[in-house]
């Protein structure tokens, strides 16, 4: 259902909109932590590690999917802002035609490279069989993936958060108990998350159409809406790409953190997979304010409403600092039994306490940026986010994580606390940028005021 965010209190709407958010992602992440959860019931370190390795894969695509889908949103956002439902018509229907041969085309690449992609990651020799499964049956199932995360961006960028957040919930609960009947009846170990994940996907998109047709959410769809219009596309594309490549580059950060951590053995490969999955889940707040200011901020932008939009990134940063730190000290006095909760294995618990305490501190900071970028997508400036990541990326988070690697063979501590290090410098590129925007903006009135 269309809601316009442009007006009322502006705590207010940021609730509205990111507890649902939340929400829906806390279960969308669920999958992941459920998989590695019950296939460690199930099964030893040597599955734990394909699944582990398989979902940082999947999660990689899926992330710059929903990125590319943000285009998408912010586009909406401010044809709904603006008050122009034929432009909310017509870019749903372009949407729906671009990721539908997007989808296509990226699942059969890479059901055609997914050894190269096993190899590539560095999978420990007990895991490799056990990750081809895992990623063959993923990759099959990547056109109702794709289909569910566009769906909810369109929901989304019409003020709509709640949506999504039922289609999502029922999907979960069929997801655990289907990994429970793979996994543990049937014993089908990495093949059995994977079949699990990839049917309930199907099911959520399959409620959602559904829901679409029968329901009254707001989109009226004409035949033409779908004809592809390249001026709709190019929108969609010129504010979705930065952001694709931005969390793809991210990704890759991440894979080559897995890499290095998976050549220090198997134990190290398991407790960084499963602090991967931990720290996802408590990344909810922060990846929350992103889409939340970028939505709302759209609609305000498209309405020409830019102090609005400049308070509601203000107050974004707020609670996600706010949250950053509660929960960087909690972890440091519970990390061994969180990390506990996903193996029995001593040394893996031992490690991967050692990880999440130096890496939690990028929930402060990771905050902080994810804010600006919505903000950035919003004002139709992608592109800056893009650049904060990439520099942060090759010039901390990488070199960082190799050095520290080398240096600290005996504890993964100092590599956790280097991923934070590269959040620290996007905060500050963001900030720099934050200011000439504004800077830009003083200078268009004054001209425009003469």
């Amino acid at each position: 259902m269309e809601k316009n965010l442009t007006s009322g209190n502006v705590w207010k709407n940021i609730l509205y909109f990111s507890l649902p958010y939340l929400l829906s992602y806390f279960l969308q992440t669920l999958y992941g932590m459920a998989d590695l959860f019950i296939v460690g019931q199930f099964d030893g370190v040597a599955s734990t590690t394909a699944v582990s390795i398989g979902s940082q894969v999947m999660h990689m695509l899926t992330v710059m999917i929903v990125g590319l889908a943000m285009g998408t949103t912010v586009t909406i956002g401010r044809a709904v802002g603006a008050g122009d439902s034929q432009k909310v018509s017509k870019t749903v229907g372009n949407t729906t035609v671009l990721f539908l041969g997007v989808s296509i085309i990226l699942a059969g690449m890479l059901l055609f490279l997914v050894r190269p992609i096993v190899s590539v990651m560095s999978t420990p020799t007990e895991a490799v069989d056990g990750t081809i499964r895992y990623l063959t049956i993923c990759f099959i199932g990547i056109p109702f993936i794709t289909a569910y995360n566009v769906i909810a961006s369109i929901f989304r960028g019409m003020g709509d958060s709640k949506s999504p957040m039922y289609f999502i919930a029922i999907a979960c609960v069929i997801n655990i108990g289907l990994d429970y009947l793979f996994m543990g009846a049937m014993h089908m170990g990495p093949a059995g998350a994977a079949l699990g994940t990839t049917l309930s996907q199907t099911i959520s998109v399959i409620i959602s159409l559904w829901v679409i047709l029968k329901k009254q959410t707001g989109i009226t769809m004409k035949k033409a809406d779908f004809s592809p219009e390249k001026q709709t596309m190019g929108q969609v594309l010129k504010i979705g790409i930065p952001i694709a490549a931005q969390d793809g580059f991210i990704q890759i950060a991440f894979i080559i953190i897995t890499i290095i951590a998976n050549r220090r053995g198997l134990s190290a490969a398991a407790a960084v997979g499963i602090v991967e999955k931990i720290i996802s889940f408590l990344f909810l707040v922060p990846s929350s304010m992103l889409s939340t200011v970028s939505a709302l901020g759209a609609q305000n932008m498209g309405a020409g409403k830019y102090d609005r939009a400049d308070q509601i990134l203000r107050c974004a940063m707020g609670i996600a600092v706010g949250f950053g730190v509660c929960v960087a000290v909690l972890i440091q006095f519970i990390a061994e039994p969180v990390v506990g909760l996903f193996t029995t294995d001593t040394m893996v618990v031992i490690l991967g306490a050692q990880y999440i305490r130096g890496y939690i501190w990028d929930c402060i900071f990771a905050g902080v940026h994810f804010s600006f970028s919505g903000y950035f997508c919003a004002y139709g400036r992608s592109e800056i986010s893009f650049i904060h990541n990439l520099i942060a990326i090759l010039c901390v988070r990488i070199p960082g994580v190799y050095l520290t690697s080398k240096f600290f063979p005996d504890t993964l501590f100092p590599m956790g606390l280097a991923t934070a290090t590269g959040s620290l410098l996007s905060v500050i590129i963001c900030v720099i940028f934050f200011g000439w925007l504004k800077r830009r903006e003083r200078s268009r009135k004054k001209i425009t005021s003469v």
